[in-house]
C-alpha cells in the first residue's frame, strides 16, 4: 500500500522536537514543516515525532473503508480531549504503517493542561484490555505516563519496534489546530 502523501510546497517554519529515547545513542532531532515522510522499507514512518494536521493523516492513513471507521473513532477522542484542554495527541500503532488492515490504532496524550473531570470516563479506563475504548473510539488511549514494563513514558515508548526491538516513527497531532 502507497501511504506516500501528495507532496506541497514550503510547509513553513514549524519544528516539534522529539524527546530523547532511552538507551539510544540518537541526538535530539527536530523535524520541521507538517509533511508526513515516505514509510520506510519495513513500510514505517522513519525515527521521529512528525508533526502532522488532521487532515494529512487522514490524507496519509486513510485510503480504506475500515482505516475510514478507525479515523471517524479517533477523531471523536482527539476532540473529547480537545475539549478537556489537551494540545497534543501522538499516534502510533499499525495503523501508522502500510498494513492493508490495522486492527485499531495507538494514541497517548499530554497531559498538561487537561482537565480530567471533562474527559469521558473511557478515556482515563486504561486497564487491559480497553474494551470500552476500543467500542467507543476504536483503539488504546492512554495518558502519555510511564509505561510498566519499559519505565519510559509513552511517547517514548510509541517509538520503540516491538518486534525487532529497533526504533520507529510516531505522529504528533496539534489539537489546537483540530477543527
Amino acid at each position: 500500500m502507497n501511504r506516500s502523501p501528495e507532496r506541497r510546497g514550503d510547509p513553513g517554519p514549524a519544528c516539534y522536537p522529539q524527546p530523547a529515547l532511552l538507551d539510544l545513542p540518537i541526538p535530539q532531532q527536530y523535524r520541521c514543516g507538517v509533511t508526513l515522510p515516505d514509510l520506510d522499507t519495513d513500510g514505517a514512518l522513519p525515527l521521529g515525532i512528525h508533526l502532522a494536521t488532521w487532515d494529512e493523516v487522514v490524507a496519509f492513513f486513510g485510503g480504506t473503508a475500515h482505516r475510514a471507521e478507525l479515523l471517524a473513532g479517533l477523531l471523536d477522542v482527539l476532540r473529547d480531549l480537545q475539549r478537556a484542554g489537551c494540545r497534543t495527541a501522538y499516534l502510533d500503532g499499525s495503523f501508522v504503517t502500510d498494513k492493508e488492515v490495522p486492527g485499531d490504532y495507538d494514541l497517548c496524550w499530554d497531559m498538561d493542561a487537561v482537565d480530567l473531570s471533562k474527559l469521558h470516563p473511557v478515556i482515563l479506563d486504561v486497564d487491559v484490555p480497553r474494551a470500552a475504548q476500543k467500542a467507543r473510539y476504536r483503539g488504546d488511549i492512554l495518558p502519555n505516563v510511564t509505561e510498566g514494563s519499559s519505565g519510559a513514558p509513552f511517547v517514548e515508548f510509541f517509538q520503540r519496534n516491538k518486534v525487532t526491538g529497533g526504533v520507529k516513527g510516531i505522529v504528533a497531532i496539534n489539537l489546537e489546530e483540530l477543527v
